[in-house]
């Protein structure tokens, strides 16, 4: 499902991929990226949100592309990126946003499917998202773009009985700074936003209260999910020679920088 742009400028058009699609971050942020005229490639599990994004995006004269996708998948994952490369040729910027959690119990409890979930979501989705957009930008001409992660305050320090999803925030930010690293003589640049009680569909329960680390449960300051959009627009938009490597987009009076 994909549409053209009505306006198009003489500059070529720019591709960003954004996954997780469909909702909360990953559509703030698809939304953002198409009022700054990128293409923008909306993957996602479930078609529905995404063919909706389409259909707004075609009556506001952007182009959009959905291609449902499940990042656990890496025939899925393969499938989508052949479809980006047939379609557009290339892929400037990946927004790596798909995500899981799993309850919050402690590890003892917790049950071997719900980790492989988060790790293979959180971990190796990531991995391969990122692995096949690094393989595009590196053949692509003019070679290079910008991976961006979806990190977490998760990726340097935990909340209380949250194991599997700290551990993969924690990897994430290393293969960050890996894609940074080998990326460089491609031209492709890696960045991580950490995100701090951003309001979605699925945070909306911390603003009743959610345990703190001393066991007390306490209701937490949210961050309108708008202002993370702005974070991924601002990081997406610089020049290849300029690179934000890690930003931490949080509520101002979240309990991560003190003691809890």
């Amino acid at each position: 499902m994909s549409l053209s742009v009505s306006n198009a400028s003489s500059s070529p058009l720019k591709i960003a991929l954004v996954t997780g699609a469909g909702s909360g971050i990953g559509r703030a942020t698809a939304q953002a990226l198409l009022q700054d005229g990128f293409c923008v490639v909306l993957a996602g599990r479930r078609l529905e949100p995404l063919a909706a994004m389409v259909e707004a995006a075609t009556a506001a004269g952007q182009q959009a592309l959905a291609v449902p996708t499940d990042v656990r998948d890496p025939a899925s994952v393969e499938a989508l990126f052949a479809q980006i490369e047939k379609t557009y040729g290339r892929l400037d910027v990946l927004f790596n946003n798909a995500g899981v959690n799993a309850p919050a119990v402690t590890m003892d409890e917790l049950p071997l499917d719900k980790w492989k979930d988060v790790i293979d979501t959180n971990v190796t989705g990531v991995f391969l998202c990122a692995r096949a957009a690094f393989g595009l930008m590196k053949r692509q001409t003019p070679q290079g773009g910008r991976i961006i992660n979806n990190g977490s305050i998760s990726a340097h320090t935990p909340r209380p009985f949250t194991a599997p999803y700290t551990a993969s925030k924690h990897a994430v930010l290393g293969l960050t700074k890996s894609i940074a690293l080998d990326g460089r003589e491609f031209n492709i640049v890696g960045s991580q936003i950490d995100i701090g009680n951003a309001l979605t569909e699925l945070s909306v329960r911390m603003t009743k209260g959610v345990r703190q680390a001393n066991g007390q449960i306490a209701a937490e300051p949210m961050l309108d999910v708008t202002h993370v959009a702005d974070a991924v627009r601002y990081v997406a938009g610089l020049p290849l020679s300029a690179n934000v490597l890690n930003m931490t987009v949080m509520a101002s009076n979240m309990p991560f920088v003190g003691r809890g």
